[in-house]
C-alpha cells in the first residue's frame, strides 16, 4: 500500500474523534453516557467479543434494537470485527425475521430483550447464538439459552484494533427493503460509500463539533441514514431516543440542548402536534424524508424556529441522496410558495452523481426528460451514493441498474430550476410513516387465505401517515370472509404497519385485456382531486 493509498472506512471517524474529544460526550442513552474514549473502547472489546464468538471476516451480524448506545456501537464494532451489520427492523413480524436471518446467514443475533422474547421461537429457529442487550437503564438479563451483554464483553479484551480496513469496497452492511418481488432484498453497502455518505449528511445537516443529534430516526433505516457515522466524524453529540413521542421528544430537545434530528413527516407531525411544541430560542435543523413533507407542516415547524431540511433517497442510495437546496431568492416569497419549493426532492448531495429523470426508450438508452417541469420521467442515480448490489441476487441487481444507472422506481419531474419532484411510483411500494412497504408482499399474505380468489393492494392517502396499504379483495364462490378476518390474517404474517387498514370486498377488479390487474385505475379513483400521487 502506497502512502497515497488509503482505503476509505467510516471507522476512521471515530479513530479520530476519540484522539482529538476524548472526555466529550459521544453518546447519550437515558441516564448512560459514554465519551469518545469510553466509546472507543467499548467498541473495541465489542468488536474482540465478536471475534471470540466466531465471527469471521465477511460474516453476518443481526441486531435487532431500538436507537440504543449499542446500536451506535454496533455501526463501527461489527466492521472493526471485520464483519458485516445487519441492522433489522424491529417492527417485523416472526417470519419476516426468520427469513433475514436465513437470507442473509447471520452467524451472530444480537437483540433487546423485549425483542428477543417475543420473537423467542423464530430467533431459537435459526440455530445461531443469540445476545441480549442491555435495557436503557442498564439491566443485563437473558431469557433460558440466551447470552447476557455482560457475558458476551467478557469474551472480549482492550488490545487496540488498527481502524481501517484492506478494501474500500467490502461490505460493510447489509439492509433489508421491501421489494416488488415480495421478499425482502438485502442492500450491500461498501465502507467507501459509507464513508462518502456520512461526509454528505456533515455538509447536508450542517454537523460539526457543537451538534446534539436526536435519534428520532431509526437506527435500523438505512444505517441511520449514515448519521451514526456521521455525527461521529464531526465529533457531535448523539441522543437516543427509544420510542418517538412527542413528550419525550420535547423534552430531550431541552434537556440535551438538541440541535438536529431527522425523521419521517410523520414524526415532523408528532413534534407539531404535541402539547409541549413551543417556539425555540435556539434554531432546530429538522431533516425529513421518505415523502415530500406537506407545505402546512413545513409552515407550522418554521414558526417553532425549525428549519425544514427536505431530502430523498432510497435503502439502495445509502438513505438520502438529493437534498432542496435553499436558494437566497426564496426568502422574498410568501411563506406558502417557500413551503411549496421545499417540499421538492431537488438536486444531488454534494457527495453524489447528478439526479437524472429520464424515459428508456425502445432499449436500454436513458434519455433526459426536458426541464419543463411538466414532462415525467423516472429518477435515476449513480456513483458512490448507489449500493454495490442486492445480496445474493444478480438477476434483480442487474435489472435495477439497466443502462448504467440506478432506476429508482420512483416518477418525477425536472423543473427549470434543475429542481427534481416526485409525482407517483412505477413500483408497487407504499411509503408509510416512513416505512418501505411492497404491495406484492401484502398481495402474497392475503392470498394465502382460502376464501381469497384475487386481490389488489395500492397506497391511499392518509392524513398521520402521509400513505398506506389498501386492499381490495375478490373472494372464491362459496366462500365467506370479512375484511376484518383477512386484516387479522395478514398481521399473524406480516409486520403490523405493513396490513391494510381497510379491505374491501369487491365482486370483481378492473382487468387488461390479458388479465393483469388495472391497479393504475384503482389508484387514480383513490386519489382522485389530488396532484400528485405521494403524500408526506
Amino acid at each position: 500500500m502506497s502512502g497515497l493509498d488509503r482505503p476509505l472506512t467510516p471507522l476512521r471517524y471515530l479513530e479520530r474523534s476519540a484522539s482529538v474529544y476524548p472526555h466529550k460526550d459521544a453518546v447519550v442513552d437515558g441516564s448512560r453516557r459514554f465519551t469518545y474514549e469510553e466509546l472507543a473502547a467499548q467498541v473495541t472489546r465489542t468488536a474482540h467479543a465478536l471475534r471470540a464468538s466466531g465471527v469471521d471476516a465477511g460474516d453476518r451480524v443481526i441486531y435487532l434494537a431500538a436507537n440504543s448506545a449499542e446500536m451506535v456501537m454496533a455501526h463501527f464494532a461489527v466492521p472493526l470485527a471485520g464483519a458485516v451489520l445487519v441492522a433489522t427492523n424491529t417492527r417485523l413480524a416472526g417470519p419476516e425475521i426468520g427469513y433475514i436471518a436465513e437470507h442473509s446467514g447471520a452467524c451472530l443475533i444480537l437483540a433487546d430483550a423485549e425483542i428477543a422474547e417475543r420473537h423467542h421461537d423464530i430467533l431459537a429457529a435459526t440455530g445461531v447464538e443469540l445476545v441480549v442487550l442491555p435495557g436503557i437503564d442498564g439491566s443485563d438479563v437473558a431469557q433460558d439459552g440466551a447470552t447476557t451483554w455482560s457475558q458476551f464483553l467478557a469474551r472480549g479484551t482492550d488490545e487496540p484494533i488498527p481502524w481501517t480496513v484492506d478494501d474500500e469496497t467490502r461490505t460493510i452492511t447489509l439492509n433489508y427493503t421491501s421489494g416488488t418481488t415480495g421478499r425482502p432484498k438485502g442492500v450491500m453497502y461498501s465502507h467507501r460509500g459509507a464513508y462518502l455518505n456520512s461526509l454528505g449528511e456533515c455538509i447536508t445537516q450542517g454537523f460539526d463539533r457543537s451538534t446534539r443529534y436526536l435519534w428520532t430516526l431509526p437506527l435500523f433505516h438505512c444505517n441511520g441514514w449514515c448519521c451514526a457515522w456521521a455525527v461521529v466524524a464531526a465529533g457531535g453529540t448523539q441522543v437516543c431516543l427509544r420510542a418517538v413521542r412527542g413528550d419525550d421528544l420535547w423534552r430531550l430537545v431541552h434537556e440535551e440542548r438538541i440541535d438536529h434530528l431527522c425523521g419521517a413527516p410523520t414524526v415532523l407531525s408528532i413534534m407539531a402536534d404535541a402539547d409541549e411544541a413551543a417556539p425555540l430560542t435556539t434554531p432546530l435543523t429538522v431533516v425529513t424524508a421518505g415523502a415530500p413533507p406537506s407545505p402546512t407542516i413545513i409552515e407550522r415547524l418554521q414558526r417553532l424556529n425549525t428549519e425544514v431540511v427536505h431530502v430523498y433517497g432510497l435503502t439502495e442510495t445509502y438513505g438520502p441522496y438529493s437534498v432542496c437546496e435553499w436558494q437566497d431568492d426564496w426568502a422574498d416569497l410568501p411563506p406558502a410558495e417557500v413551503a411549496v419549493k421545499l417540499s421538492r426532492q431537488g438536486v444531488g448531495m454534494v457527495t453524489a452523481e447528478e439526479m437524472r429523470v429520464v424515459q428508456t426508450e425502445d432499449s436500454d438508452e436513458l434519455v433526459d426528460v426536458p426541464s419543463d417541469g411538466v414532462t415525467v420521467g423516472e429518477i435515476v442515480m449513480a456513483g458512490n451514493g448507489v449500493m454495490k448490489g442486492y445480496y445474493r441476487d444478480d438477476a434483480a441487481t442487474a435489472e435495477a441498474f439497466r443502462g448504467g444507472w440506478f432506476h429508482s422506481g420512483d416518477l418525477g419531474v425536472r423543473h427549470p430550476d434543475g429542481y427534481v419532484q416526485l409525482v407517483d411510483r412505477a413500483k408497487d411500494v407504499v411509503i408509510s410513516g416512513g416505512e418501505n412497504i411492497s404491495t406484492v408482499e401484502v398481495e402474497q399474505a392475503i392470498l394465502r387465505h382460502e376464501a381469497v380468489a384475487e386481490v389488489a393492494v395500492i397506497g391511499i392517502p392518509d392524513e398521520r401517515w402521509g400513505e398506506r396499504p389498501m386492499a381490495y379483495v375478490v373472494v372464491r364462490p362459496g366462500a365467506t370472509v370479512t375484511g376484518e378476518e383477512l386484516i387479522a390474517h395478514t398481521k399473524s404474517l406480516l409486520a403490523s404497519y405493513k396490513v391494510p387498514k381497510a379491505v374491501d370486498i369487491t365482486e370483481d377488479l378492473p382487468k387488461t385485456a390479458t388479465g393483469k390487474i388495472r391497479k393504475h385505475e384503482l389508484k387514480a379513483a383513490a386519489w382522485e382531486g389530488r396532484d400528485s400521487k405521494i403524500q408526506g
